[in-house]
């Protein structure tokens, strides 16, 4: 059991993938229920899940009453939110608290960039919106860390909103792909690679036949700028390459051995989403 909210008054649903596949097994049956208490067969008509979404679609029932979409690049430390979701199956439970933090990266994928929050987040919350103040959905809730005492995260609606076009026309995401493995500046690596700061994301890998082995780039280079945005912390890069359209050539800023250098990379598409 998990929530969801209509994005459109047609029957289009957003929620957690790992509420539609848990264990990353798809589910053979999937009902929705309406704060109504009506009840609806749904079926799943697009699924990433690197960034834990998915979009169902109900037919007839309608018209909706669908959220209005925040933006969550605007978030405040501090702002106040609320948290709406099944928790524990209690129907419509509803949560009060403040963002604590953005931007964090929790190891559950290669693109999370969570939005932490102290209003309560439980099993049976995952796919539920948080809300801001206007009423707006700037998150989508996910029971991540539900042993932690006042900590609850959700994923950012603007990186939904990116993949959302894709979601409904494909079923799916197609996501560029450098191919290197990247870790952590430290301040002790920092020195090590001699940079004047623990910015950027430090090549530890380059994979055979990649872009960036094509491009040029080598294991210890520490990758400050791509495709004109900075990299600041390690999680920053994937991101930005995934958004990159496929076939794009893309100026890559390094330093080398304490060097700053450019080099051009054509950007290819992620092999497990051909």
């Amino acid at each position: 059991m998990g929530t969801g909210f209509f994005i459109d008054s047609s029957g289009l649903i957003l929620t957690n993938y790992h509420i539609i596949a848990p264990g990353n097994r798809p589910a053979e049956e999937i009902v929705v229920r309406t704060s109504d208490r009506r009840e609806f067969p749904a079926r799943v008509i697009g699924k990433d899940a690197k960034t834990d979404v998915a979009i169902l679609r109900i037919e007839g029932g309608g018209p909706f009453t669908s959220v209005v979409l925040g933006d969550s690049d605007q978030l405040d430390i501090g702002e106040w939110v609320v948290a709406l979701g099944n928790a524990f199956g209690l129907e419509e439970t509803v949560t009060v608290g403040v963002i604590s933090g953005i931007g964090r990266a929790l190891g559950t994928g290669p693109y999370d960039s969570y939005i932490q929050t102290d209003a309560a987040i439980n099993a049976g919350n995952s796919g539920g919106p948080l809300f801001n103040i206007r009423g707006e959905v700037i998150g989508v809730n996910a029971a991540v860390g539900a042993s932690a005492q006042g900590i609850g995260f959700a994923i950012p609606i603007n990186m939904v909103r990116k993949i959302l076009p894709a979601l409904e026309k494909e079923g799916k995401v197609t996501r560029g792909w450098l191919g290197v493995m990247i870790q952590q500046l430290t301040t002790d690596l920092a020195k090590a690679f001699q940079l004047s700061d623990d910015q950027g994301a430090l090549v530890s890998e380059v994979m055979k036949e990649s872009p960036a082995e094509q491009g040029g780039i080598v294991r210890g280079d520490v990758i400050v700028e791509f495709d004109g945005k900075k990299v600041t912390q390690m999680h920053d890069l994937p991101a930005i390459v995934a958004e990159t359209p496929i076939g794009k050539t893309v100026l890559v800023r390094v330093v080398r051995d304490g060097a700053p250098l450019q080099m051009k990379v054509k950007i290819l598409q992620l092999k497990d989403e051909e």
